[in-house]
Formats: structure tokens, sequence, C-alpha cells
């Protein structure tokens, strides 16, 4: 595992892109796992400035999103398929077509679930997956106590969960309880994993994702097994890991 701290969150969003952009340059037709949330809208930022500037060519990308809520609509702006619609994939060359993102909507949500999986895995699997971490340790919607064997599956939020998602939404009635997530498994099958970290309210998950024992209760611990993962923690999540240094 690869540890790299960022003295602002700006920083982590600039070092973030250039290893998602290398992985495109190097392989062109590459699949990337991409995840959501308040962390990585800076490097969807830095991307697309890479993108507008040349540098960086998405046409013959595959994406993959880490999960989507289920029983909200694609049309509601805190779903995640606006979210990656909105924030970076009108911005990009990607192709329709090439954007995966599950249905919460399905009426079959095991079957969505199967359909997602076996969508993954006719790719070739995901070369570069994107992730942010929950404060509980959650790594996309798995939640303590997920089976590490788990694929692309249906997920029961946890409380701090919701209530932490809740500042996204009106009330905190209003937020799902439940999302297709892709799996631990899934996810440690891609063949390099990059994930981000931003803010004091994550230094405890972190911390115990690059200290503590690999458990199911800090489903991000099991990071360590993975042979290529790369961390970028912004200072303030990283002040466990460096009590004595200067912040």
């Amino acid at each position: 595992m690869r540890i790299i701290t960022a003295d602002t969150y700006e920083e982590m969003s600039k070092k973030a892109a250039a290893i998602v952009c290398s992985q495109v340059i190097l392989k062109p037709d590459c699949v990337l796992g991409l995840a959501t949330g308040d962390t990585p809208l800076g490097m969807y930022k830095e991307l697309i400035k890479m993108y507008e500037n040349r540098e960086v060519d998405f046409s013959d990308v595959t994406i993959f999103n880490l999960d989507e809520y289920c029983k909200l609509s694609r049309e509601s702006t805190q779903s995640y398929y606006y979210y990656m619609h909105h924030n970076f994939f009108k911005h990009i060359n990607v192709k329709k077509k090439n954007t995966h993102i599950p249905n919460g909507m399905a009426k079959n949500i095991d079957e969505e679930c199967r359909r997602y999986e076996q969508k993954i895995k006719e790719k070739g699997g995901i070369d570069l997956q994107v992730l942010g971490i929950g404060a509980n340790g959650h790594i996309g919607f798995n939640e303590p106590d997920i089976n590490f064997e788990a694929e692309t599956h249906l997920v029961e939020l946890d409380e701090i969960t919701i209530e932490d998602n809740s500042r996204f939404f009106s009330s905190r009635d209003d937020v799902p309880t439940t999302a297709i997530s892709m799996g631990i498994k899934t996810i440690m099958q891609s063949r390099k994993l990059l994930l981000l970290a931003n803010g004091e309210a994550k230094a405890a998950a972190i911390y115990k994702t690059v200290k503590g024992k690999i458990c199911p209760e800090v489903p991000s611990s099991i990071i360590q097994l993975h042979p290529d993962a790369t961390m970028i923690i912004e200072k303030n999540a990283a002040k466990l890991l460096y009590p004595s240094a200067e912040q």
C-alpha cells in the first residue's frame, strides 16, 4: 500500500487526477471504477481541465460506478446517476454507452446486481478503481460486517451513513435506506485501487484502514491485502497516522 499525504484538498485532487489521467494515457481503452460524494469532486474538476487542455482522451474508456441508491429516480438531483452526469460525464468525451451505473429503480434488484456484475466481467474487470471512505470505514456502500466475499449486491445502509448523507437531502427521512453497491470482492479484483480521504472526520477510519486489523467491522481494512493500492490522504485525515508530525 502506497500512502501519499497532501497538504490541502486541492493538492489531493490534483494528485488523484494525475493518476487517473496516467491510467487512461497508458491504456486508452481502460475500465475505470468511479466514486461519488464530496471527496472526488475536486478530482473530477481537474480531469475536466485536463480533457479541455487535450491532455487526456476518454473516448475509448469504459466507466462503472461503485453504487447507486435504491428507489431514487435517476432524475433526482441526489441520485448518483445525476451526480456523475452533472459533475463529470457531460464535460468529457466519454461515450454514453460506455458509462454504467446500477439501476436502483429496477423491479428486480437481485437481477440488476447480477447483470451489473456480469457487465464488469465481460469488460475484463476494472483497471483502476477510485474509492472514497466513510467515517465508519465503508467503501462503496459496503458497511461494517459486510461479507468480504460479496460481489455487486443490495445493501442496508448503516445509521451512520444515513446520518452522514442526510446533509445532501431536505431531511433525514428523505435519505434512501438501501443501495446497490459493488461488493468487496468486486472492488478487490480491480487491478489498481486509489482511495481518497479528506478532512478530520475521516482520520479514525484512515487509521483503522492502515494500522488496524483486517476485519469486516472496518471494510476498508481489506485494502491492506491489495497488491497495488494507493491512498492519497489530506493532512487532516492523516493526522492519526502521524501524530508527532507537524500539521
